[in-house]
């Protein structure tokens, strides 16, 4: 696939702060990139240096075949941008700001109002084309915002926190849009939000203190997990302890309570089927379970467990 983004050897500095530090990474089209990392890390600052908001203090960045410090204006044709925020023109309205965008992108006139028509469907804007933006709702204006990042139908697409501020409902249908286009695109989402990472992103890669730490697939990520393939039961509370004295002879057990049932985690050691070994050693204990499944692995736990270590090795670790 070819390389849409490559970043090597990024680096920025703030006066004696080093926000991110010496970063490499490449997105190829048809991948969508996860871009992680707690509060602070430098997610925000490496968008904007790969954007060309902010100069690189060490380091270069192509995109689309073009150096973003020699030849930026090809580099910046050929990228959608949604910043952190989704700054716009409070006073214009969703359609005055489109078509303004439109002409700065140098859409042509004969082709612009179809385009923004077809824009407005797949981000649902309808509705509030004619209102300023200022008066918009905080998912709304994200949603303009994202708008404008799509409207000239760049090869690459940056995206800060793509879904912030939308409902479930809103935050699936843009989940689904970036699906849709990503077989032509190379995308790159910062986000915090660990699920939309397992929902849409092919490859993911973590930052903390300025430094890359994680660079590996979803999967990859999740096979880090404590619970990646343990064994997880539902039963109802009255079962609860013979339950556990069940599975104890198979492995580690970790209880959840949750109402009128109770979630059992089997850490068996690996071996042959442990699912199967916990349905079969259940039955035999006389206890029904209410539902069984093998856990694909928890985001949260790997993410903090990398996360909090980064600051002791620095190591990064690549799969």
């Amino acid at each position: 696939m070819e390389t849409l983004i490559e970043v090597n050897g990024l680096s920025k500095n703030f006066g004696t702060l080093r926000a991110v530090d010496d970063v490499s990474l490449e997105v190829r089209r048809g991948e969508v990139l996860g871009f992680l990392g707690p509060n602070g890390a430098g997610k925000s600052t490496t968008m904007k240096m790969i954007t060309g908001f902010l100069a690189p203090s060490a380091g270069h960045i192509r995109v689309a075949g073009f150096d973003i410090d020699t030849h930026p204006l090809e580099a910046k044709a050929r990228i959608g941008y949604l910043p952190e925020g989704a700054p716009a023109y409070g006073e214009m309205t969703a359609a005055g700001f489109l078509d303004f965008i439109a002409d700065v992108r140098g859409i042509a006139r004969a082709h612009r109002a179809a385009r923004i028509r077809e824009v407005v469907e797949q981000i649902h804007l309808e509705r509030v084309l004619e209102q300023r933006i200022e008066t918009l709702s905080k998912g709304f204006k994200r949603r303009v915002g994202l708008a404008q990042a799509i409207l000239h139908d760049p090869e690459i697409l940056i995206m800060d926190e793509p879904t912030d501020g939308l409902d479930p409902n809103q935050k699936h249908e843009v989940r689904t849009l970036i699906q849709a286009m990503a077989p032509t695109k190379a995308i790159l989402i910062s986000t915090h939000i660990l699920e939309e990472v397992d929902a849409v992103c092919t490859r993911a890669v973590i930052i903390a203190q300025g430094r890359l730490i994680f660079s590996g697939t979803p999967r990859e990520l999740a096979a880090r997990s404590r619970y990646h393939n343990a064994v997880t039961v539902i039963v109802a509370t009255d079962a609860v302890e013979p339950a556990r004295a069940a599975l104890a002879t198979l492995g580690e057990v970790e209880t959840r309570g949750n109402g009128s049932d109770a979630r059992l985690t089997l850490f068996a050691p690996p071996g042959e089927n442990p699912a199967a070994r916990a349905r079969a050693t259940l039955a035999d204990a006389g206890v029904a379970a209410q539902e069984l499944f093998i856990e694909h692995g928890h985001l949260d736990e790997v993410f903090r467990s990398i996360t909090l270590s980064a600051g002791d090795s620095g190591e990064v670790h690549r799969t």
